[in-house]
């Protein structure tokens, strides 16, 4: 596993999808992308999208992602998005009452339980206590993220998937 924190913007895509039976149809799909402002999120998808879709396609929402870490799975297999809710229990010093503090979190995996797991992982390391407030899948259908292009890829895109 392995962590990046970013500004997240959620982004939904319409275009007319091929279905397996053969016929198009029209579909909004969710994904995400890291950028700087929502001009920066709507380049960004639309570049990365355009390798992906054949034809004519329109960006129909941008809103900043709730969760500003990701947690990215090295397993092919984990090919869904979840949405995690953690809460961390500190004690307030003046009244020594516990206090939680719910911060959000994407997480890779292959169905409910391999996201909790994969959760338990990242924290193992953290010394901090929390609770699992909520897992729930998204609709999210992939992560894009920003790489900088470096001296020996002159001649790529500056971003790459």
């Amino acid at each position: 596993m392995r962590s990046r924190t970013e500004q997240w913007f959620e982004t939904k895509v319409r275009y007319d999808k091929t279905m397996e039976d053969g016929q198009q149809k029209k579909v909004i799909e969710n994904y995400v992308v890291d950028a700087l402002s929502f001009a920066e999120a709507e380049e960004r998808i639309t570049e990365e999208m355009s390798v992906y879709i054949s034809g004519e396609f329109d960006v129909k929402a941008i809103s900043p992602a709730s969760y500003h870490e990701i947690f990215f799975s090295e397993n092919a297999n984990d090919d869904r998005w979840y949405k995690t809710k953690l809460q961390f229990i500190t004690m307030d010093e003046k009244t020594e009452k516990e206090k939680r503090s719910s911060v959000y979190y994407l997480v890779q995996a292959d169905s409910l339980n391999t996201a909790v797991k994969n959760v338990e992982k990242v924290m193992t390391g953290t010394m901090i206590s929390y609770v699992i407030a909520s897992i729930n899948e998204t609709q999210i259908m992939d992560v894009f993220e920003h790489k900088l292009k470096t001296a020996q890829q002159d001649d790529k895109p500056e971003y790459e998937q």
